[in-house]
């Protein structure tokens, strides 16, 4: 049931959603929201009030990082008993490392916040924007019968799927379905009409209130393993001064190398305090340390298992639980736990 009354804050990050052909060279370039009806007429034909407020200077996506989620918290948080629901538009090339790292810094949400974007600019002909943020904001201000939100999570909207936003990642660079949710089931499918997957939803805990966290500890990185791999790189990498936590990304289940220098230098970062967390490559799937012998050799080892969580969220979680300022026996506790429904447990 869509409220009338209702109101929603687009926030306009950057991305190809916002840009705009010029005529004379072909370039494409960043035009005002303030005049986004001029652009997408069809948004006068929704009943509800739509305001919007854009970065100062639009940014490609390549260039988010976690200071501009920071800002993105504090304008939800500016204006959260404003509007019913939020939408941001976002480049598509980061916009998982945002939806999951949100997905963590506003807790308890009762609201929607929805992410979206286009792979083609809203000035083109054939945009696949105007369809997304159109049902995007749809969805953010979509209640049940008494009044309550449908959505109260950090969401992802593309090619009419709606999907948790910590469990995204980006799969195509040219066809317009460019994200996919692989270990979760879609939240909301919009055809004829939405629907909704409503016992799939995260519900924020009874009697709660959001909290808007601000602080994130960037000590983190990736390492991908590939045949090949030798000591000086992943000694090299281990070595970055101040580094607190390894997202591992290993190879199916989660195995990696059985040779002895490997887990050794593995071995080291965890005794020094280092957080080791292992993750697939896999773009579906779990791993499981006691499958096979490879996997088992690094549980022994201290490293933790991310289960079936994406890189994407793995990382943010990480930074978002060293930015509370756990410990790290905190912090490998949560990692095993679902916190907003960013992995399974089994």
């Amino acid at each position: 049931m869509l409220d009338y009354n209702a109101s929603v804050l687009l926030i306009y990050t950057g991305g190809t959603i916002g840009m705009i052909e010029d005529a004379e060279t072909g370039a494409l370039k960043s035009f005002n929201f303030n005049y986004l009806t001029e652009f997408v007429p069809e948004l006068k034909r929704l009943k509800f009030k739509i305001d919007s407020i854009q970065f100062k200077i639009p940014i490609d996506s390549s260039d988010m990082n976690p200071e501009k989620w920071k800002k993105l918290v504090w304008i939800i948080e500016d204006n959260y008993e404003k509007y019913d629901g939020f939408v941001i538009l976002h480049g598509t090339d980061t916009m998982a490392y945002s939806a999951s790292a949100l997905s963590f810094m506003l807790e308890n949400l009762n609201k929607p916040v929805i992410l979206t974007g286009s792979q083609l600019p809203i000035g083109k002909i054939r945009t696949d924007g105007k369809e997304n943020l159109i049902t995007a904001l749809e969805i953010a201000v979509d209640k049940n019968a008494n009044g309550k939100a449908f959505v109260t999570e950090v969401c992802v909207f593309f090619q009419n799927i709606l999907m948790r936003g910590n469990r995204t990642t980006k799969i195509n660079a040219a066809n317009f379905r460019a994200f996919n949710s692989f270990n979760f089931p879609i939240l909301a499918e919009a055809g004829t009409q939405i629907r909704y997957q409503h016992e799939l939803m995260h519900r924020p805990l009874k009697n709660s209130t959001p909290k808007f966290h601000n602080l994130l500890d960037t000590n983190v990185t990736i390492i991908k393993l590939f045949p090949g791999i030798s000591p000086q790189i992943l000694n090299a990498m281990i070595a970055i001064p101040g580094l607190k936590a390894i997202v591992l990304e290993t190879y199916g289940a989660g195995n990696a190398p059985t040779e002895k220098w490997f887990l050794e230098i593995i071995a080291e970062a965890v005794k020094n305090g280092i957080i080791v967390v292992n993750v697939t490559q896999c773009a579906s799937g779990s791993v499981d340390m006691s499958r096979y012998e490879s996997g088992r050799a690094l549980k022994e080892i201290g490293v933790l298992s991310g289960y079936d969580i994406t890189t994407e969220a793995a990382v943010a979680k990480l930074m978002f639980l060293f930015g509370l300022g756990l410990d790290r026996k905190e912090v490998k506790m949560y990692m095993k736990m679902s916190l907003v429904g960013e992995i399974t447990i089994e």
